[in-house]
């Protein structure tokens, strides 16, 4: 079979050029000799010279053989240096982490957190992509992303690092104008304010014990951005269903005051996701222990309350 391949072949003739054996090199090597005599064969038609005399009791080098032989004798020393340097890139906390996340967390949570993280370490570089979708970590070349909700795929490794609850809030403002809702029902005759793209659709699921509604809405303004959805709601514009990631300063500052106290939503969950390379490099071990740390210390995030913790 032909290759193009400048080092096919070559593993085997060095093998075969240091015992002077067939036999000998495909012990080593775990092949058949008929595979490495193959090899070599080929070896010698791709560069068009022949490196070996064979008879039926001697194997020698040809004159080309003995060159090409002494121009390969560092590549035992390049190999074990490329080696040594993957081995240190693999076990010490430096080079590039590649991370997608959200933008409504990667904006007001991540950055911050990776500024200490940075200080802290800065033989490591962070690329930071935000987007909403989930990316392909293995296509793309992502070390880690930051997800609220997770697909199973067994080519991935997921850790948990917080989660945040899921507010039904509004503008004080908003609730003297319109009065505030007592149940979930009457959210239809509110103004809404949504979340673009939502698997569920516009529907909001809410929860009292084991008591479950789930009230279709038709919001006033709909966009695909936490943050300003977030706002809106603070300029009065009516309900909003946002994480404590987004409204939770919001909420803790008089901004945005609660509704329908006693019904609950699923809160997110946060996970670190990484591919299951077996071989997870140092610089993400660290980097996720680091936010995981992080994580436990914010109100937003699982670290407490919400609305009684301090920001």
């Amino acid at each position: 079979m032909k290759t193009s391949d400048p080092l096919s072949g070559i593993a085997v003739f060095l093998a075969v050029a240091r015992h002077l054996s067939f036999s000998r090199a495909a012990e080593i090597l775990g092949m058949s000799r008929p595979t490495v005599s193959a090899q070599v064969d080929q070896l010698e038609r791709r560069i068009g010279v022949r490196l070996l005399h064979r008879s039926t009791r001697h194997l020698t080098l040809t004159e080309a053989g003995q060159a090409f032989f002494g121009g390969l004798s560092d590549i035992d020393e390049i190999v074990a240096t490329a080696e040594r340097a993957a081995i240190h890139h693999q076990e010490a906390p430096a080079g590039t982490i590649n991370l997608a996340a959200p933008p409504d967390l990667g904006v007001t949570h991540l950055t911050p957190m990776i500024a200490r993280f940075l200080a802290e370490n800065p033989e490591i570089d962070i690329r930071l992509h935000l987007a909403n979708e989930a990316i392909n970590l293995i296509e793309q070349k992502v070390d880690l992303a930051i997800r609220g909700r997770i697909e199973v795929d067994e080519s991935l490794i997921t850790r948990k690092l917080g989660a945040s609850p899921i507010f039904l809030c509004a503008s004080p403002d908003y609730i003297a104008r319109h009065g505030a809702p007592e149940l979930p029902e009457e959210l239809e005759t509110h103004r809404c304010l949504h979340f673009a793209g939502l698997r569920w659709g516009r529907h909001w699921r809410l929860h009292r014990g084991e008591e479950v509604r789930q009230v279709r809405i038709a919001p006033c303004f709909e966009v695909n951005d936490g943050q300003s959805l977030g706002m809106a709601a603070v300029q009065g514009m009516g309900i909003t269903l946002l994480p404590a990631f987004i409204v939770g300063p919001h909420l803790r500052s008089g901004r945005l005051v609660p509704v329908l106290e006693d019904w609950k939503v699923t809160e997110v969950p946060l996970h670190a996701v990484y591919p299951d390379n077996r071989l997870i490099a140092q610089k993400v071990k660290k980097f996720v222990s680091f936010l995981a740390a992080e994580f436990r210390r914010d109100v937003d995030l699982g670290g407490s309350d919400p609305i009684g913790g301090k920001s």
